[in-house]
């Protein structure tokens, strides 16, 4: 799987890093995702529960 983050769409939430904290990280200065590992094996409900549909899986 390939992960792609919209750090423009980001609102912060965090949702991505309680499900999946070893392929997501928190910019410390604007609360914005950053993306850990752009090919995980696994990522859980991740993307679906990015409540800015900033993650997209391909």
């Amino acid at each position: 799987m390939r992960l792609e983050v919209d750090r423009e769409r980001c609102v912060g939430a965090g949702m991505c890093v309680l499900t999946a904290p070893e392929v997501f990280g928190q910019d410390e200065e604007d609360g914005r995702v950053r993306l850990l590992d752009p090919e995980p094996a696994e990522v859980g409900d991740a993307v679906q529960v990015c409540p800015a549909a900033a993650i997209k899986a391909s």
